[in-house]
């Protein structure tokens, strides 16, 4: 028994020695295999197996309102496939009805038999369709989910044979809103889709994102795609877009479009200190009587502006000196004016003596005859003061497509005899709106242009990559003089003139109504009964806070500005208003009434500056005799000037002068200078009028 058991050790070890044995054997092969010999496998293992290179599409980036909300952003849409093969013959069977039923009640297009016969054939055929296309529309993410959890598919895709195959779709969920600004995507000739028109097609580069690289490779009578490089997704831009305040400038402008029955129309709000655009609107009737956005008439639509133009012509006038508003100018009782033989007439005859300002109220067009009179034998005099004003230069905006201005001068071969008194009451040139609402802009902006801004932010997963800050474009259209005549001027507008329909005594609006017939497209003369009203101004008047303009085309039901464009900007200034007084509370703006510090010096200087910065001064009639002049404050009221008389023939007195003014005061007495410090004289070392010898030296010390 002994012996048997020993036979039965020796016979087990010996099974275990072997089987250990081998085990080494087997493992080290393995090891060998997949490191020495890893990479010769692994060529070898997909040779004949079928595969093509593939692009992977990035996340193209969103377009954000202001506030963050969204305004286009890319969605995933799926199509839904089905490999009847994955699926055991029992489960097929005993689950394709109730399947059926399930998209057919889906989809709706189909009955539930449709549905069982097309999955049936596809497995029942001689070469089984494994990539079977269930529907041709695709399906949402919350869809998805739903087609998930149906019979059969609720299995997955090894054993349910469901399959999906993903593409983004851009969508704009405030739907119709700012849509040709925002742009669209169209297919390219490479098959990718890309921005074609407003902030998608501007920003590109930014929102499209890298692409990625891939394979598509057949796996168990499938393609599958694996990653080689993973795409890069695109950045998000923030615009200035107000989605409240654009659905508020819309509906407005929509609302007149269809009761005036016009062709098309524009309007734009601009926030007047920054030039951010807050809403954008540009609207056109279609065959169906429908208005949407086919063009952005707002910055592609250059026209002749009419009167709002005028405003440019007065202040010409003003900043020339050749009128002040309270001036009284006799337009006589006819209400026509000839000019080189071709009769320009008032829209309601004659007005006979009225102001300067009363002419703007009514929109006279007098004005060209004021224009005719004085600049007539130097007529780019006047051009010159509208190009001072920027009219002749783009805004330059994000946006591509906007139209060149055109504004003659006297050298172009088409200037006529007739080109200054035209252009004067705004024909003979060509404007966009936005062009014709940043001039309005710079008035209600203290005279300075702001380059129209619709994009703020560049952003990467929320962390900014670029920004665009607010830019001053060009020096103050006009001096503060002229600026504050302008401004009392179209506040006269909507309190006494043609825009006193729109008059409330809840804040001050000033603005400047414009009717204008419409050029032939084919060229010479206009289109009959065709006319393009419009209104440009700002508000609240006192303290600009928004400018807007809205310009409708060919409006079938009245024609003047007055009753169709003006009453769109008084309903969109009441709205936002309203809602910026909520946001805001008083609209009150703090201003520094600190007078600045004066050095003494040339009185030609000062009346310059301080005319320039509109501050007070008493006392200039005390200084008529002298060039010199010295100044003192007054409780910070005003700025009280005296003489400073300076006698070359003795040591003058420079204190408080600046250095430059010192060293002309002093080198002009033949005397040598040395300087320390920076800023105004503060002492001298010889005294003030006494006599010293020609080429003395004088140490003065500045601070």
């Amino acid at each position: 028994m002994k012996a048997k058991d020993d036979i039965n050790y020796r016979t087990i070890g010996l099974y275990l020695g072997i089987v250990i044995i081998c085990g080494f054997l087997i493992l080290g092969r393995a090891v060998y295999v997949m490191t020495v010999e890893g990479s010769k496998w692994r060529s070898l293992a997909f040779v004949n197996v079928p595969t093509k290179p593939v692009s992977l599409a990035p996340n193209r980036g969103d377009i954000c309102a202001d506030d963050g909300r969204i305004l286009a952003t890319s969605v995933p849409f799926y199509e839904i496939r089905f490999d009847p093969i994955a699926v055991k013959k029992e489960v097929f069977q005993e689950n394709i009805d109730s399947l059926a039923y399930c998209l057919s009640k889906f989809f709706r297009d189909g009955s539930k038999s449709f549905y069982k016969e097309k999955l049936t054939r596809a497995r029942s055929a001689k070469h089984p369709n494994r990539y079977l296309l269930i529907n041709k529309r695709k399906v949402n993410h919350t869809e998805l989910k739903i087609i998930r959890q149906f019979p059969i598919f609720r299995l997955g895709k090894n054993k349910g044979g469901f399959q999906t195959i993903v593409s983004n779709k851009r969508l704009q969920p405030h739907v119709n809103l700012a849509v040709r600004t925002i742009g669209y995507l169209n297919e390219s000739t490479s098959g990718i889709q890309e921005g074609r028109v407003g902030l998608e097609a501007a920003f590109e580069n930014e929102l499209k994102g890298e692409e990625g690289e891939g394979i598509k490779r057949m796996m168990s009578g499938t393609w599958m795609v694996l990653p080689e490089r993973e795409p890069v997704d695109g950045h998000d831009i923030v615009t200035t877009i107000n989605v409240d305040y654009q659905d508020i400038v819309q509906h407005a402008l929509k609302k007149q479009l269809e009761k005036s029955n016009a062709t098309h129309g524009s309007a734009i709000l601009m926030e007047v200190k920054t030039g951010d655009i807050k809403a954008i609107a540009n609207m056109a009737k279609i065959s169906n009587g429908q208005y949407i956005e086919s063009q952005n008439f707002a910055i592609s639509g250059a026209g002749e502006p009419g009167s709002v133009i005028k405003v440019a012509s007065f202040i010409a006038l003003l900043e020339d000196g050749i009128i002040t508003p309270d001036d009284t100018i006799d337009l006589g009782e006819t209400g026509k004016y000839l000019f080189k033989k071709t009769q320009l007439s008032e829209a309601h005859g004659g007005l006979g003596k009225v102001t300067v300002q009363q002419m703007l109220e009514k929109s006279a067009n007098g004005i060209a005859k004021l224009v005719y009179d004085n600049y007539k034998d130097r007529p780019e005099k006047f051009v010159d003061r509208w190009y001072s004003m920027g009219l002749n230069n783009k805004t330059g905006i994000c946006l591509p497509g906007e139209a060149e201005p055109l504004i003659k001068y006297p050298t172009d071969k088409t200037w006529s005899g007739i080109s200054l008194p035209w252009m004067a009451f705004g024909y003979e040139s060509k404007l966009t709106p936005l062009q014709i609402l940043a001039f309005y802009n710079a008035i209600a902006n203290d005279g300075q242009r702001m380059r129209p801004r619709l994009v703020k932010e560049v952003r990467n997963h929320g962390q900014v990559v670029a920004s665009f800050d607010t830019e001053e474009i060009g020096g103050r259209i006009c001096s503060r003089k002229s600026l504050a005549g302008i401004r009392r001027m179209l506040e006269g507008v909507v309190e006494n003139g043609t825009g006193k329909n729109i008059y409330t005594t809840k804040y001050k609006i000033a603005g400047k109504t414009g009717t204008s017939r419409i050029a032939s497209t084919n060229g010479g003369g206009y289109v009959p009964n065709s006319y393009r009203a419009s209104f440009v101004g700002y508000f609240p008047a006192d303290k600009p806070l928004y400018s807007c303009i809205v310009v409708i085309d060919n409006p079938r039901n009245g024609y003047y500005a007055t009753t169709v464009s003006a009453p769109v900007f008084r309903e969109i200034a009441d709205k936002v208003y309203s809602m910026a007084y909520v946001q805001y509370g008083e609209l009150e703006y703090e201003t520094d009434k600190s007078l600045p510090v004066c050095k003494n010096g040339l009185k030609e200087d000062f009346k310059v500056i301080l005319n320039e910065l509109d501050i007070n001064v008493d006392g200039w009639g005390n200084v008529n005799e002298t060039d010199w002049v010295m100044t003192v404050s007054n409780e910070g009221e005003n700025i009280i000037v005296k003489p400073n008389v300076v006698n070359f023939t003795t040591v003058p007195n420079v204190k408080g002068m600046g250095l430059r003014d010192a060293l002309f005061v002093l080198e002009n007495s033949s005397l040598k200078v040395g300087v320390v410090g920076a800023g105004m004289v503060r002492s001298q070392s010889l005294q003030p009028g006494s006599d010293v010898p020609r080429g003395s030296y004088i140490h003065i010390e500045l601070r």
